[in-house]
């Protein structure tokens, strides 16, 4: 049976803009998506909303519901109380292009100066086993959708903007940790995980893993891993005097040393 829902909407542009009540029919079954597009349809036709599959997997209607960064279309409006007033604004941490959408390009940018895959160019197409556990890592990190939720409830760019050049995020420092942890990629990417994506700034606090819609632990089994490695080439004293002994400096990107796994 449907019911009248009081919504409050951010609405403008990188400029300015406020918050809009509307009150929009909603029925059974359904989800913020649902009653955003009425809304569209019925009272703002002009409402900017960025969407796509409205399946969950593509990423692009994050923004945030009573001040929790979420998927418009994987939120179901039977969460909340009918009285409830839903409060639905952009991604705070990102800039305002108009209405919901927001800029993103931040995070376009930081994908783009991640090393690449590297791996042994000896071994041949079809060639190289990775044990099970590896595989289910693999296969963790590269469910994410990149909506960019686990970006924008990191306090650490959320709070403090001076982060960003910085810091690249959760999203990022996952993706470093998944081919820093992947058995074909021989890179060494210990020293820029810290140096350029600041994982130091990181203080596992676990809130990108609470709000990743795809479940993925990315604090637990990429976060914590990774400066456990970074820890441990850093203090370890057996490497602290190979690395005087050696007097070579390592680079990004170079390879792995003995033992990387």
């Amino acid at each position: 049976m449907g019911y009248e829902a009081s919504l409050r909407v951010w609405r403008g542009d990188a400029g300015s803009g406020s918050l809009v009540d509307y009150e929009v029919e909603v029925n059974e079954g359904e989800v913020v998506l649902d009653v955003l597009h009425r809304l569209q349809a019925t009272q703002a036709s002009d409402l900017a909303i960025r969407w796509n599959c409205k399946a969950g997997k593509c990423g692009s209607c994050s923004m945030e519901i009573n001040g929790m960064p979420r998927l418009g279309c994987m939120t179901r409006m039977s969460t909340f109380e009918q009285e409830d007033v839903l409060t639905i604004t952009p991604m705070r941490t990102f800039p305002v292009i108009r209405d919901l959408v927001t800029d993103v390009s931040f995070n376009y940018a930081k994908a783009r100066t991640i090393p690449s895959f590297s791996p042994d160019p000896a071994i041949k197409l079809g060639e190289f086993r990775m044990q099970q556990e590896d595989v289910n890592r693999s296969q963790e990190f590269r469910k994410c959708i990149e909506c960019y939720l686990c970006q924008d409830t990191c306090h650490v760019v959320r709070d403090h903007t001076e982060n960003e050049g910085a810091f690249s995020g959760p999203r990022f420092l996952m993706r470093v940790a998944e081919l820093e942890m992947h058995p074909a990629d021989e890179a060494d990417r210990r020293n820029i995980a810290q140096d350029d994506f600041g994982l130091g700034y990181c203080n596992i606090t676990k809130c990108c893993t609470e709000v990743c819609p795809e479940h993925i632990k990315i604090t637990d089994n990429a976060l914590i891993p990774m400066k456990e490695r970074v820890a441990g080439r850093k203090y370890d004293p057996l490497v602290w005097l190979g690395s005087k002994i050696s007097r070579r400096p390592e680079k990004a990107g170079t390879p792995a040393v003995p033992g990387k796994r």
